[in-house]
């Protein structure tokens, strides 16, 4: 015989019959699937900045802790080594985050009056996850670098 109440078990088979049926209806995605489309989305998002561009893996000083006890505020900083002039200045810094459920983080602009191209920022990291960091040259050069933090508590409602 079940110790639980009966409106307690018809409750259970009822949200179970729900989220059936909304997975059969594709209203409900199981969580693997949503964070194989975060994982996706961050690839697309990477790819959609190279534009079939290789990056260059030098020149570009990424800093992100090795281990965040937080993943609501990991500080990271972003800093592109060389000059500007009026010619040849970084446009962009890009921010991603592979294993966020929205992985573009932030993306910073600059223009040729910048001076130099340094950020520092706290993002926020859902798990244990790479992070990208992505600067745009005027001269159509892209510059890349990818730390892995290790996440021991999840800052997207983790």
């Amino acid at each position: 015989m079940n110790s639980k109440p009966r409106h307690v078990l018809e409750s259970a088979s009822r949200r179970a019959l729900l989220e059936r049926a909304l997975l059969a209806a594709g209203l409900l995605l199981p969580l693997a699937a949503l964070a194989a489309d975060a994982d996706n989305g961050a690839a697309a998002a990477v790819a959609k900045v190279l534009n079939k561009r290789a990056p260059l893996t030098s020149g570009l000083k990424f800093t992100t802790p090795a281990i965040a006890e937080n993943g609501n505020t990991v500080p990271v900083s972003v800093e592109v080594e060389g000059a500007f002039s009026a010619e040849h200045y970084v446009k962009a810094i890009h921010l991603f985050a592979e294993g966020n459920p929205a992985p573009e983080v932030i993306s910073f602009r600059f223009t040729p009056r910048s001076g130099r191209a340094k950020v520092a920022t706290r993002i926020r990291l859902a798990k244990t996850q790479r992070v990208v960091a992505l600067a745009e040259w005027s001269d159509g050069r892209v510059l890349e670098a990818i730390n892995e933090v290790k996440v021991t508590i999840g800052g997207c409602g983790g």
